[in-house]
């Protein structure tokens, strides 16, 4: 397989989340009108992928090892905070970006683990909390293994995916979640609970998409599948007409992975749609190892990254994925198209952070939401860089669930200065978007910067109240809190 036939370029169908400034923070003083987020980071601060979350934390402990070992570490670490009266949260990457992962004056703890176990016969393999998706690829690939889904960037943790209940771009599939079929679960007492859709059933479907709130996840058993040769076919389309065509594509079964992009250029914002579906390929013959990234796809962060205030890049970025790349991209193993790590757009700028949005929207309500969309970004002040569209079966199990039926999943990527200026400004369009999506039926994605209001949150997720009575009833302490649970769900959250 030559590197052209990978999802390379400018055509991908993962999220993207920049991590660079993280990575920058105490590169400079902070400067008048600049977030405090710039300023150096102490050994006892922390923040996440948005570097706009610093929390100062009494405590970090990193757990590398597994088993008995992980599970002695997590029991001495929740005893002491419990003793301490401190609150504790675990977390892999912390890739979110409203510091989900983190614990004002409490204990973070961080896993970081790799031991991966295939069960071919069950079709399943068990994964420690704290591997990241690239260890899975890796182990599964060797054996000619796939996961079902998993979030689209290897570098996340796989407990992680579950705790936020991503999606990703295999289809037709829900979130990460339906493809889990139980975990072990330690409460906030060291109580190792094992749990799943017959097993405690309620801590199963609270602790998928719940932010870490009921107990920290030991390991997983989750479903995979064959890894083979597949074969992309791409479509252009009016962007109304984008609703309509992905449900087809994404039930086809023939089709095993798809995505949507949209044209981002301001001259022609939203007006077009690319579809890109991938089938099995005719000849399979040997199956090549998974590789990471390649040249082209590094080349693709220049092109990407020099799309801020540029409206002629954005159009060159448009016509390379619809006109070049769909006469260079052939087959490519599921294990290839998934193998792609979000550092690869990383935008290694001090000034700037990359901000993610994403919205869940009916299909038949998808014109709406791009005329919406049209309304409220190109007068926001923000600079949107990317759209990717991807199908999302409906979710049954979770308790806060995003998908209440089929959706189309829009994850934005937004280029955003590191100011006040400019927080506020993302605030006041992240809540007219809200607004505007809430009245197509649709809902938005809770990881990302917390600028909903606490009336947006509760309507957009209605089961609010049964999650956190539940919650308490499980954590009375709580023990497991995190600036998340504080603004929307707490006790003191109407204040």
């Amino acid at each position: 397989m030559t590197k052209l036939t990978r999802r390379t370029l400018l055509v991908g169908g993962g999220a993207l989340v920049g991590g660079g400034a993280v990575l920058a923070l105490g590169a400079e003083a902070p400067q008048a009108g600049r977030l405090a987020a710039e300023a150096v980071l102490a050994p006892d601060r922390m923040n996440d992928a948005s570097g706009l979350s610093p929390v100062t934390v009494a405590r970090h402990v990193t757990i590398s090892d597994t088993g008995d070992e992980a599970l002695g570490t997590l029991r001495r670490e929740l005893a002491e905070a419990r003793s301490a009266g401190r609150p504790f949260i675990a977390s892999a990457a912390r890739h979110s970006m409203g510091a989900h992962s983190l614990a004002s004056a409490g204990t973070v703890a961080t896993l970081d683990q790799k031991a991966i176990e295939i069960d071919a016969g069950q079709g399943l393999y068990r994964v420690p909390a704290g591997a990241r998706w690239i260890d899975v690829i890796r182990a599964l690939d060797a054996a000619g293994w796939s996961p079902s889904v998993m979030q689209s960037n290897n570098d996340f943790g796989v407990a992680s995916t579950f705790c936020v209940n991503a999606h990703g771009w295999p289809v037709a599939h829900g979130p990460f979640g339906s493809t889990v079929r139980s975990l072990r679960l330690v409460t906030a007492t060291g109580d190792v609970v094992e749990c799943s859709r017959e097993r405690e059933p309620e801590l199963f479907r609270a602790t998928m998409g719940g932010y870490g709130l009921t107990g920290v996840i030991l390991d997983l058993d989750v479903e995979m599948t064959r890894n083979e040769q597949l074969e992309p076919r791409f479509e252009r389309m009016p962007a109304a007409d984008f609703g309509t065509r992905f449900p087809v594509t994404a039930n086809e079964p023939s089709v095993h992975m798809a995505y949507g992009h949209l044209d981002v250029t301001l001259g022609s914002f939203f007006e077009e749609a690319l579809l890109v579906s991938y089938r099995s390929a005719a000849e399979q013959g040997l199956i090549p190892e998974a590789v990471g990234s390649g040249f082209l796809s590094r080349a693709s962060r220049i092109v990407f990254r020099e799309q801020v205030g540029s409206d002629a890049v954005k159009r060159l970025r448009w016509g390379i994925e619809t006109r070049l790349a769909p006469r260079l991209y052939g087959a490519a193993t599921r294990n290839s198209l998934l193998n792609e790590p979000v550092a690869t757009l990383d935008d290694r700028d001090a000034s700037r952070t990359d901000i993610l949005h994403e919205y869940f929207v009916p299909p038949d309500r998808f014109a709406d939401f791009v005329a919406a969309c049209r309304d409220v970004i190109p007068s926001s002040y923000q600079e949107l860089l990317n759209v990717t569209l991807r199908y999302v079966a409906e979710d049954p199990d979770s308790v806060l669930r995003y998908a209440t039926g089929p959706r189309i999943a829009a994850v934005m990527l937004f280029s955003q200065e590191m100011s006040r200026r400019a927080e506020e400004d993302m605030q006041r369009m992240t809540r007219e978007l809200i607004e505007r999506v809430l009245a197509c039926g649709g809902t938005y994605y809770l990881p990302y910067r917390p600028h909903a209001t606490l009336s947006q949150f509760r309507r957009a997720y209605p089961d609010h109240a049964r999650f956190a009575a539940f919650k308490r009833s499980v954590d009375p302490g709580p023990t497991f809190r995190s600036p998340f649970w504080d603004q929307y769900l707490s006790d003191g959250a109407d204040a």
